[in-house]
């Protein structure tokens, strides 16, 4: 099966968990044997892992006819594209887009991030698309997330061919109810033109039944997983007398973390020798900075700016409780990668990894004081932590991308009738 998917941003350059949820899904259906994908993103970097799949950097994507020769193309763009592809795709053109800014290439500049002009790069995502369309040969396609569902519509439309379309998150889970129309609309005609929807949790799949009136049999839950950590044993605790806690994520409303603030002045208030850090960014850290100064805690409390790589698992691999307090999360991996390292995890009710995960603490996001006597246990009574230890990394390790994988295959195959 040939499934063309179009995607945002891809490791090792991500700004989300869109990007680390893609790899780990495509890396887990290539395993099975007749999948081939061909995914596409705004702007490869060309250091992506290209092994189990073929990346196609929208940006080398011709859609204005321009003049140019084999070793011209070779020597300026050759690192992202095949000058043979090149000129194959460039036969395609089938539309006007002369109306948008080009370069020597006939190929669109994308900036490869969440810039601005975001809608406006969207759309020209869609020109791409409509060139690789037209001369893709492929069964069916894929598109991961909002920022790609018009291109999804576009590609299903110009190819005939079916649309799955993949809700990592809704602008419910974004905003905190404070949709912004222009996106809940590009949302909604995305599910309303694809052939079947896919969600990251029961959670999710509830809002797009509800909130974007979907047929409950259009809409299949089909759980994130975790992506295996190499030579994983080389991520080890420090031996220290303080115990860390740890949030690691965007530092926006969505993801509670004001909560975690409050919590960890609530532990304080209890026992000493307990230390908090905040690893991300976002824009409310300078609101955070302020709010662990106005607690008194600031001397307890880090706040390391973006981590990524392996950065990221150090940091959780440190930790004593690694805590996820978001207000609305479609799925929540990070809560799995701190399981991976064997760091006992609490999570919110309202977050995707509470419907499969056994061994991690759940609270509801707003219950400082649950969150803060979760954290206290843990810190202060071993057994505790050890029984949350053992059982959570056994528990993740069997939560894998292959089984995703096929569950996504077998949608595949009932929406093109091969089941």
């Amino acid at each position: 099966m040939k499934a063309l998917m179009f995607g945002w941003e891809f490791p090792p350059h991500i700004l989300g968990g869109l990007g680390t949820a893609s790899y780990g899904l495509t890396k887990g259906m290539s395993l099975q044997p007749d999948m081939h994908i061909k995914f596409v993103i705004p702007k490869p970097f060309g250091d992506e892992d290209t092994n189990f799949l073929k990346i196609i950097g929208a940006n080398s994507v011709p859609v204005v006819w321009k003049d140019n020769t084999w070793d011209h193309v070779n020597s300026r763009i050759g690192k992202f594209i095949h000058p043979d592809e090149y000129f194959h795709l460039r036969n395609y053109i089938r539309y006007d887009f002369r109306r948008i800014t080009t370069d020597e290439f006939g190929c669109i500049n994308f900036s490869g991030v969440y810039p601005n002009n975001l809608l406006e790069e969207i759309s020209n995502y869609e020109a791409a698309a409509s060139v690789i369309a037209h001369a893709g040969d492929f069964d069916i396609i894929h598109s991961h997330d909002w920022l790609t569902y018009p291109a999804g519509i576009f590609a299903k439309q110009i190819s005939g061919k079916p649309l799955v379309i993949h809700v990592h998150a809704t602008d419910f889970d974004r905003s905190r109810g404070n949709v912004n129309p222009e996106v809940y609309a590009i949302e909604k005609r995305g599910m309303d033109e694809a052939n079947h929807i896919i969600t990251v949790s029961n959670l999710t799949r509830q809002t797009v039944i509800d909130k974007y009136h979907q047929h409950p049999s259009k809409v299949t839950t089909v759980h994130n997983a975790v992506s295996p950590i190499e030579d994983i044993d080389r991520f080890k605790k420090t031996v220290r007398k303080d115990k860390v806690i740890t949030f690691l994520g965007r530092i926006t409303m969505q993801k509670g973390p004001e909560y975690f603030v409050e919590a960890a002045s609530k532990v304080l208030e209890k026992t000493d020798g307990v230390r908090f850090v905040m690893a991300g960014s976002g824009d409310m850290m300078n609101q955070m900075i302020h709010l662990a100064a106005k607690r008194n805690i600031a001397d307890k409390f880090h706040f390391t700016g973006f981590l990524r790589g392996d950065q990221v698992h150090e940091m959780l691999a440190e930790s004593d409780v690694y805590i996820m307090p978001s207000v609305s999360e479609p799925f929540g991996i990070s809560p799995l990668e701190a399981m991976q390292v064997g760091t006992p995890s609490i999570v919110s009710k309202q977050s995707g990894c509470a419907e499969i995960l056994e061994n991690a603490i759940k609270t509801d996001y707003w219950d400082i004081d649950a969150m803060a006597d979760a954290i206290y246990s843990i810190v202060k009574y071993p057994a505790m932590y050890k029984c949350l230890h053992e059982k959570g990394k056994y528990e993740v390790d069997n939560i894998t991308w292959e089984k995703a994988g096929q569950k996504v295959r077998d949608i595949y195959n009932k929406v093109l009738g091969w089941a």
